[in-house]
């Protein structure tokens, strides 16, 4: 299957943008709505319409059309079946192994459980949880007016993305796509469907399974539990000692509350390019006052403190350090030095959320860092020199000064690249 990189999309104009289950990760911060339309085509009023469908537009609605058909699926039709509660969220770092779900859904309390796939991707400093699902199944663990929404389900059926509406209208161009990566080979998505009111906590954008091969993610290695009739937490013991230690058992019901399960390890599983193939499984835990604690094994295996030109001592993910040496000293060759302010220099390694959120950063993995803070704050154009950007850029990072949302103080690692 063909990565697609910006492609033209075909059918009308959308018949509606719908709610979705997906949690918010950012605040409003004054960027340009995108259109959820299909690229290329007119919407009537460029604003998506309520979820909730009358009796005189089922009348109406013609069949949505398929917006990818090289990432499409089996349209999942009218919804059958009853709806369930999203209570517990299983996540592993490989495919589920279907002897272990028959376990589980023997427990005691569990009432339905669905398969997805859970990965993560990172998007301008923001690591963002994406699920791939079959949308006939996953619908039913949505509220019933987002469920019983046919339009919705045919949009995520047909290739097009769910996602909540603030990460749309931070991470969208103009004709609302999002690519899932900072290589320009990611795959590019366009936005079908967008939500404010997040029923499943801890995932930001919910594909079809077509695309999870592109993507560079599971299918299967995620399970969704209902258990309707008691509290999540009773069969949390049970659970885990049957999933085992590698698997991360959040409780929906209390990270709907509190944004995430404090009493979870957590898992993010990096997809696809240079990020994923340097972070691998990166496990932690929340200790409070935005700080997380990353596996200790992990750290070990990962985080070094290293001298650099310019800067001096720096703490980073060693993975990083050859081409943070390479740019660094290119800038200091070409006369440059003087452009980057070691005392304004405020670190790599940061094992936190991203500020007022629950939601990593590529610090976390030690593979950003800021430079010359003063001057080039957020949403400014910022003062750093072009020069210096273009050559962090030729050695592989990407500049937070591109974005949507600017950061011009900020350099995260885009792909690896070598000296020679």
């Amino acid at each position: 299957m063909r990565v697609r990189r910006g492609s033209r999309w075909t059918g009308a104009a959308a018949t509606a943008a719908l709610l979705l289950v997906l949690s918010a990760c950012s605040g409003d911060d004054g960027a340009e709505e995108p259109d959820p339309t299909p690229a290329g085509q007119t919407s009537t009023t460029g604003k998506p319409e309520a979820a909730k469908e009358t009796k005189k537009t089922r009348k109406t609605r013609t069949a949505v059309p398929v917006a990818d058909p090289e990432h499409a699926v089996d349209p999942p039709g009218k919804r059958d079946g009853r709806l369930w509660s999203a209570d517990i969220l299983v996540q592993w770092d490989k495919a589920l192994d279907a002897a272990t779900v028959k376990k589980i859904e023997k427990l005691k309390g569990v009432a339905h459980t669905e398969r997805i796939g859970l990965g993560q991707v990172s998007l301008e400093n923001r690591v963002l949880t994406v699920a791939s699902v079959d949308p006939g199944r996953y619908r039913n663990f949505t509220p019933f007016e987002v469920a019983d929404s046919r339009v919705t389900w045919d949009r995520v059926a047909g290739g097009e993305m769910a996602t909540d509406k603030t990460i749309a209208k931070r991470l969208a161009d103009k004709d609302g796509m999002i690519r899932l990566g900072s290589e320009d080979s990611a795959p590019t998505l366009h936005v079908g469907a967008y939500t404010q009111t997040p029923p499943i906590p801890t995932i930001d954008m919910v594909v079809n399974t077509a695309w999870a091969g592109d993507i560079g993610m599971a299918t299967d290695n995620g399970l969704l539990i209902s258990t309707t009739n008691i509290a999540p937490a009773t069969i949390r013991k049970p659970l885990e000692k049957l999933v085992g230690k590698d698997a991360s058992v959040q409780m929906l019901d209390v990270a709907s509350v509190l944004g995430l399960d404090p009493d979870a390890t957590l898992t993010a599983i990096p997809t696809g390019g240079s990020i994923g193939s340097v972070v691998g499984t990166y496990r932690y835990t929340v200790i409070g006052g935005g700080r997380i604690a990353p596996e200790s094994s992990w750290v070990a295996a990962n985080i070094r403190t290293e001298a650099v030109p310019i800067l001096g001592s720096v703490t980073c993910h060693k993975d990083l350090f050859p081409q943070l040496r390479n740019a660094l000293l290119e800038i200091q060759q070409t006369g440059l030095a003087a452009e980057i302010h070691p005392d304004e220099y405020a670190g790599c390694y940061y094992p936190r959320f991203i500020a007022g959120t629950t939601t990593l950063s590529n610090h976390s993995f030690g593979l950003a860092l800021d430079l010359n803070v003063p001057g080039n704050g957020r949403g400014t154009v910022g003062e750093m020199n072009r020069a210096v950007v273009a050559i962090f850029e030729k050695w592989g990072f990407a500049w937070g000064g591109d974005w949507r949302y600017t950061d011009p103080m900020h350099f995260e690692l885009r792909e690896i690249k070598r000296a020679g």
